[in-house]
């Protein structure tokens, strides 16, 4: 025990308080860099996503094909877009009917195929009538 005691002592005379206390905020810096990087998704960060809408036209088990409606961006890419349901924000909606409105917020990648296919999708909203 003497021995860890004099192992201490002449641990914490090696480092300064001035070092310590640099240390101890470089790490909560990364902490906090951390927090935010890993943070869980909101509905207030989907909506600066990029997100178009359209009419579900088939269901599948993991995606859906939805036909895009006019005036959307997207419609110049296709017409048609495949649309995962492995959705980024959990508890969202993944059961749709054919004929449903959807808006869908995604990563703003579209694969080129047809129909075109969007892999990130962040939430599928169900939209009224």
């Amino acid at each position: 025990i003497k021995m860890i005691n004099l192992l201490r002592r002449g641990l914490m005379s090696m480092i300064s308080k001035k070092t310590l206390w640099i240390v101890l905020g470089i790490l909560i810096l990364i902490g906090l860099t951390f927090a935010y990087i890993f943070k869980p998704m909101t509905m207030n960060d989907i909506y600066k996503e990029p997100s178009f809408s359209g009419v579900v036209t088939a269901v599948f088990d993991k995606a859906i094909i939805v036909s895009v409606n006019e005036g959307e961006d997207e419609l110049l890419s296709s017409d048609k877009m495949s649309v995962s349901l492995n959705v980024k924000l959990k508890n969202s909606m993944t059961q749709f009917d054919v004929g449903d409105n959807v808006k869908v917020f995604y990563d703003g990648v579209i694969a080129e195929s047809y129909p075109a296919q969007i892999n990130t999708v962040y939430v599928i909203l169900l939209l009224e009538e």
